[in-house]
């Protein structure tokens, strides 16, 4: 693991920061206990290539994080620090952010990521009186003319939010049914067959343009899927969306050819179904969370999106008939 970290580190050849970053934090997340060097690594990885990166990968790579178990405390502290905007879902909904880091937080930031600390469904007594003593603190200084702009700042967000629920309640009765968020499904016999042929083709850009479609997310989070080099994330994603297991066993040796000896067999066996299947719909909230309901354009460029195009073509018709062939 540390050599896959310091793989990582070295310049790609025309290789984006963001792809980089996202292939560092997917190879964390898929450690279910990371060593002491593991967490000292990557913390020494993720500042600068954070740094590097556009807002999009600094927010996909947050909100994956926010769902880790273990995450270095100054990797913690750092991401906590960052604008609202990004650092919110981490301080919200992270368990991996000790008292003293939330504390720590709560004195040297504003009362936007104290009220997002203050979301947390597992506030300690110490944190929840620290919540108080800020919000006193910050009350203590509006006086005078500071009180009045806060107070017609506040009136003006309740307008403002008002407003955007309405618009959401009006879009809510404008969409049609099939074009509704849906709730994780199997995938379904089209996808599975795509699924093979891109892998024995070895078009994973195609792969990541089906695999999104099946999970209804966008591109991001499939790519991110398959960037994980250990394979984890694939078998539950292939789990969770009910592939044929001779099916998951040829993608996950083809597209990892580590796993060809055994390994894929001994991967899919780790896995629990049931777990797999909550893991995956809570990447897929994640990422309608950072990127909405839609389908951005992925990350790796243009062709990609001209490319996922004709492949919801070929799923509406031609596709039908090649993917029986």
């Amino acid at each position: 693991m540390a050599d896959r970290f310091r793989e990582l580190e070295r310049p790609q050849g025309g290789r984006p920061k963001d792809i980089v970053l996202m292939a560092t934090v997917s190879s964390f997340e898929s450690l279910r206990f990371p060593s002491r060097s593991d967490l000292v690594q990557f913390g020494e990885l993720f500042e600068q290539l954070y740094e590097a990166s556009t807002e999009e990968a600094r927010r996909q790579a947050v909100a994956a994080l926010s769902r880790c178990p273990q995450v270095p405390q100054d990797v913690a502290l750092f991401i906590a620090r960052q604008p609202i905007g990004i650092a919110a879902i981490f301080l919200m909904g992270s368990k991996a952010i000790a008292d003293g880091t939330l504390m720590r937080i709560l004195r040297t930031t504003g009362p936007d990521h104290a009220r997002a600390i203050g979301r947390r469904d597992d506030l300690s007594p110490a944190v929840i009186e620290a919540l108080v003593g800020t919000h006193q603190d910050h009350a203590s200084r509006r006086t005078g003319d500071d009180r009045e702009a806060a107070l017609r700042e506040a009136a003006r967000l309740e307008r403002e939010e008002g407003i955007r629920e309405e618009l959401r309640a009006l879009m809510r009765a404008a969409t049609p049914a099939g074009q509704a968020p849906v709730r994780l499904e199997p995938a379904t016999d089209i996808h599975q067959a795509l699924f093979v042929r891109f892998a024995r083709t070895g078009d994973v850009g195609m792969m990541a343009v089906a695999l999104a479609d099946a999970l209804a997310s966008s591109q991001w989070l499939s790519e991110r899927i398959l960037l994980d080099l250990s394979g984890r994330q694939l078998a539950e994603t292939l789990l969770a969306l009910d592939v044929a297991e001779a099916d998951g066993l040829f993608l996950l040796r083809t597209v990892y050819p580590h796993l060809s000896d055994g390994g894929a067999e001994a991967l899919l066996a780790s896995l629990d179904a049931g777990e797999a299947a909550r893991r995956v719909e809570s990447w897929q909230r994640a990422d309608r969370y950072t990127n909405g309901a839609g389908l951005p354009k992925a990350a790796n460029g243009d062709d990609v999106e001209a490319k996922g195009q004709d492949h919801h073509d070929r799923s509406s018709g031609i596709g039908r008939q090649r993917a029986a062939g």
